[in-house]
């Protein structure tokens, strides 16, 4: 059986049995057509494999990047088997800014708008025009539009209704040549003079720092959202919490998860081979020889325990699969 180590970060000894990749639309409907109990998975940075997997793992690959240069922007078409970071990095390269927050995020481009990927201020969905996709059951060609993808806080149709039924295989960015840079958020805020090329090195050089190296700490990046709570339940949490964190979404508030985690002394934490990282205790790592049980069991004691604190609701920001697919916690 092939092993599944390798293709996702989180480096679990997990199996399945086939493992194939497609190039485009028609070798993936070929290979969906063949294998009936499938899952599709890019670079496997946001999925962990807790357990071995009683199907085929379909890889998407399908690359090719189209730039097509207006008066007012810069329209891509990206292959959604592209690598993200790659993606930022070229299009800084090409003098087509925008993207440089969402630098060295892990993962393929085709994974991007499912999770409507985020950080320092920014989430992808902004430079999104529209994404390609193809029906699994009817094998016809759909395109939705940035409001159509109902993009939202790591979210989009993607995980809702439109999961499991369609393979996207190109993503339509825009990059407005009149953007305005964006440091209103965190470390970037602290540049004195802020340039493309300055936000990006920033953004690089923070994560670096901050969280581990998949390649050489086995992890998924953060394993759990922010929680966003009403301004009624904040205010209350305050009241006890004075110098609680936190960002106002709309008429709710965004509690770093980070915080919430750390105050329930779980940074350095271990159970198995799996720890709560000492310094970013949002990241869950795999020492060398954790299980799935390990990572189950230390992220259900985190979220029980931050309940239990706090009275907030922590969910998981990774996809667990288990034998017969994505698994709840």
């Amino acid at each position: 059986m092939p092993v599944l180590r390798n293709h996702h970060t989180f480096h679990l000894n997990a199996q399945c049995q086939q493992l194939e990749a497609f190039h485009d639309a028609s070798s993936a409907l070929s290979l969906c057509d063949r294998f009936s109990h499938h899952y599709l998975l890019g670079e496997g940075s946001n999925t962990v494999f807790i357990e071995d997997y009683d199907g085929a793992v379909l890889l998407n690959q399908i690359k090719g990047v189209e730039v097509h240069d207006t008066d007012y922007a810069i329209q891509l078409r990206v292959g959604a088997g592209e690598n993200w970071h790659r993606l930022v990095t070229t299009a800084l390269e090409q003098g087509w800014h925008g993207m440089e927050n969402l630098a060295l995020i892990p993962g393929s481009v085709g994974a991007a708008p499912i999770q409507n990927i985020g950080a320092y201020g920014l989430e992808v969905g902004t430079f999104i025009e529209s994404v390609e996709m193809v029906d699994r059951t009817t094998g016809n060609t759909l395109i939705l539009n940035n409001e159509e993808c109902r993009f939202g806080y790591r979210d989009s149709i993607f995980k809702q209704e439109l999961l499991g039924n369609v393979i996207i295989t190109h993503v339509n960015f825009v990059l407005p040549k009149n953007y305005q840079l964006n440091t209103s958020y965190g470390e970037l805020s602290a540049l004195t003079h802020p340039t493309p090329h300055a936000i990006y090195e920033k953004v690089i050089d923070v994560r670096s720092n901050k969280l581990p190296d998949p390649a050489t700490l086995g992890n998924a990046g953060s394993f759990f959202k922010n929680p966003v709570v009403s301004a009624q339940q904040f205010q209350e949490l305050q009241d006890g919490y004075p110098d609680i964190p936190h960002f106002h979404v709309g008429d709710d508030v965004k509690i770093p998860a980070a915080w919430l985690i750390d105050q329930c002394g779980y940074k350095g934490k271990q159970v198995g081979e799996v720890r709560c990282h000492p310094t970013q205790p949002l990241v869950l790592t795999n020492l060398g020889g954790a299980s799935g049980n390990d990572v189950v069991a230390l992220a259900r004691e985190i979220m029980t325990t931050v309940t239990e604190k706090f009275g907030v609701s922590l969910e998981p920001e990774v996809r667990l699969v288990g034998k017969e697919g994505l698994v709840a916690l």
